[in-house]
């Protein structure tokens, strides 16, 4: 028989933990800083959708960010909902619809020209297997850099070699008009200046519509003014089914759509956004209908319930197919 000693069990106990360690460390690996690729696909009757992100943007908060509305009521607002007091979060989802026949790509991101926590959008589409040269047509929602800076690269290229590209006439109407770099008050003047620096030497290629017109099988534009003269939201229907695609019809969430008469800063008609906003998402709330909301919490993807004198957004539970 075959018997062990106290210091051989001690000796043996040791170079277990010894070796333990070691496998330990060797498994050490350095922290990944990127999340993986962010994109989510759902159906609207037979097309295809997908929620593609371009990061976002953590914009400062100050005393003035919502005109009408008590600074430390909006402090409260946002700590209440886990936010941070002083920036507010404001992500960046474009939506690409597959009708079957037609790439819609609603919406274009930042370009990566905003903030480096935002420019995501390239990649994401890449991962989803679209080539840029596939897009058919680019819907604009409005003219403000987030939206429309994707449709340049930083060296003023085309990055959508084949897409029509259709806006709004009453935004083209008041961002492209001539007279305006001289006139345009302060805090819109940059965003003059790069409206005319995206669409300029592209203007043959843009399309104008008008509210209600159908833009691509099933898709159809909705005048929502307000957020910016010809800011425009889309209605996407595909047999029984259908998505509000709202984009600063509301901004974040958490703050506009549980306080929908609050006016920020980035809304340039104040008192015509909060109309707009009210009978959008009145209109979410009592049709049952999906929205998907351009700065909503990634996917971006949810419903509109009345709460109060407000209204609440319920996302969408995450489905792996």
């Amino acid at each position: 028989m075959i018997t062990f000693s106290r210091r051989d069990v001690l000796a043996g106990a040791a170079f277990a933990a010894s070796a333990l360690s070691a496998s330990r460390s060797l498994a050490a690996a350095p922290f990944a800083s990127m999340q993986a690729s962010t994109l989510y696909r759902y159906n609207i009757g037979s097309y295809e959708l997908t929620a593609l992100s371009d990061g976002l943007w953590e914009r400062p908060i100050d005393d003035k960010f919502v005109r009408n509305a008590d600074p430390a009521d909006v402090r409260k607002a946002m700590t209440d909902a886990f936010l941070p007091a002083d920036k507010l979060p404001i992500p960046f989802t474009a939506l690409l619809v597959n009708t079957g026949s037609k790439l819609v790509l609603i919406d274009t991101g930042s370009g990566g020209q905003i903030a480096a926590t935002a420019g995501t959008f390239n990649a994401n589409l890449a991962a989803a297997g679209v080539t840029p040269a596939q897009i058919d047509i680019i819907l604009i929602s409005h003219f403000h850099p987030d939206h429309i800076n994707g449709i340049k690269t930083k060296d003023d290229e085309r990055y959508f070699p084949n897409a029509e590209i259709k806006v709004a006439q009453a935004e083209w109407d008041f961002w492209m008009d001539e007279s305006l770099p001289g006139r345009a008050a302060p805090e819109i003047k940059g965003y003059v200046l790069n409206a005319r620096r995206i669409f300029r030497n592209i203007a043959d290629g843009v399309t104008r519509f008008s509210p209600g017109a159908e833009l691509a099988p099933g898709i159809s534009a909705i005048g929502a003014a307000g957020h910016t003269p010809g800011h425009s939201a889309f209605a996407v229907a595909s047999g029984n089914d259908s998505v509000l695609v709202l984009s600063d019809t509301s901004n974040h969430p958490k703050l506009f759509v549980r306080h929908p008469e609050w006016q920020p800063v980035l809304d340039m008609d104040g008192e015509a956004a909060v109309a707009t906003r009210k009978k959008l998402l009145d209109r979410a709330a009592s049709d049952r209908m999906l929205v998907q909301g351009y700065h909503f919490p990634f996917p971006g993807s949810g419903h509109i319930v009345r709460s109060g004198s407000g209204f609440e957004l319920v996302p969408v539970e995450w489905q792996p197919l």
